[in-house]
C-alpha cells in the first residue's frame, strides 16, 4: 500500500519486515548514487534501531561497486553509563560497536567511507557534532525509528506539563539527557531480553533542530506497537510530548512501514 498523506508526507507498507530493511537501503542507495554521478558528497544522519538495512546496504554498495568515499555517517545517538561518559565501545549495546559489526565491516575496503566520515556523538563535543553537519552544508537524508513516546534519536517526549513549545522543541541541539522510562522498557524488551535493570539510563542524541533540517526523513515503522504512537505523529497536534508530531511540518518525509502497523491506521482519521 502507498498513500500520500499530506503533499509532504508520504505512507507505504509491506507484509514482509524483511522489505522495510530492503526498501531503507534503497533509499540510502539511491541517494548515494544520484550525489555520486553529480560529484557531491552525501550526508546522512543514520540509525542504530533499525539495523537489519545495514547488511542489505552494504551487499549492495559491494555487488554493485557503489563509492562511499565521499559519504559521511552521523550517527543519532549512543547509550551513556553515567551524564559524562558513553558507554564502552566494546559493549555489545555499543552504537558504534554495532555500526562496525552490521556495516562498515562488511563494505570492501575500496569502497567504504574512511574512518574520519563515520561520526558519533561525544559528550562535551555536541556543539561541534552541529556545526560539522552545518559545514557540510546539511544533511541529505535522516534515516531512524519511531520511540513508543513518538521519540526520534533519543529525542526524548516532553512530559505533559512542560511549557517547552513545539518551536523551542524543535530548536534542540545534540545533548546528553536521561532516558525515559518508557523507552528504557521498550528497548529491555526488544533487545535485552527483558533486562530493564541492565539498561542505560542516559544516552546523548542529535538534536531535532539538526533533524528537522535535513532535506529528506525517512522513518522505519517495523514493530506492531508502532501503530499506537504513528498515528499520534500523523494526525495527532503537533507538541514536544509527541516528537515526531513535529514532522508533519518538514516538507518531505516517508515512512515505511509493516502491515501489522499500518493495519487500521487510516480509520481512525476522522
Amino acid at each position: 500500500m502507498e498513500r500520500k498523506i499530506r503533499e509532504n508526507i508520504f505512507f507505504k507498507s509491506t507484509p514482509r519486515e524483511w522489505d522495510v530493511y530492503f526498501d531503507m537501503a534503497l533509499t540510502m542507495l539511491e541517494t548515494v548514487m544520484h550525489n555520486n554521478a553529480a560529484g557531491r558528497h552525501t550526508v546522512m544522519i543514520v540509525p542504530v534501531g533499525p539495523t537489519d538495512q545495514y547488511p542489505i546496504f552494504a551487499r549492495l554498495v559491494n555487488q554493485l561497486g557503489v563509492s562511499l568515499k565521499n559519504v559521511h555517517f552521523f550517527n543519532m545517538d549512543e547509550y551513556m553509563i553515567t551524564p559524562t561518559k558513553c558507554i564502552e565501545e566494546d559493549h555489545p549495546m555499543s552504537f558504534r560497536h554495532r555500526m562496525n559489526t552490521e556495516f562498515y565491516s562488511r563494505v570492501s575496503p575500496a569502497l567504504v567511507m574512511p574512518e574520519s566520515q563515520r561520526h558519533f556523538p561525544t559528550p562535551g563535543q555536541e556543539t561541534a557534532y552541529d556545526d560539522l553537519i552545518s559545514s557540510l552544508g546539511g544533511v541529505d537524508l535522516c534515516l531512524g525509528g519511531l520511540g513508543i513516546n513518538g521519540h526520534l534519536a533519543f529525542n526524548e517526549a516532553a512530559e505533559e506539563d512542560d511549557p517547552i513549545s513545539a518551536e523551542a522543541f524543535g530548536n534542540l541541539g545534540t545533548r546528553v539527557l536521561p532516558i525515559s522510562r518508557e523507552t528504557r522498557t521498550i528497548n529491555a524488551y526488544g533487545y535485552q531480553r527483558g533486562d530493564l535493570r541492565g539498561m542505560p539510563e542516559w544516552c546523548i542524541t542529535i538534536g531535532m533542530k539538526q533533524i528537522l533540517a535535513s532535506r529528506a526523513i525517512y522513518v522505519a515503522l517495523n514493530r506492531p506497537w508502532q501503530h499506537g504512537i504513528v498515528k499520534h505523529a500523523l494526525f495527532g497536534k503537533v507538541q514536544p510530548q509527541v516528537p515526531a508530531s513535529l514532522l508533519q511540518n518538514h516538507p518531505a518525509v516517508t515512512f515505511c512501514a509493516i502491515d501489522a502497523v499500518a493495519d487500521g491506521l487510516f480509520e481512525t482519521v476522522s
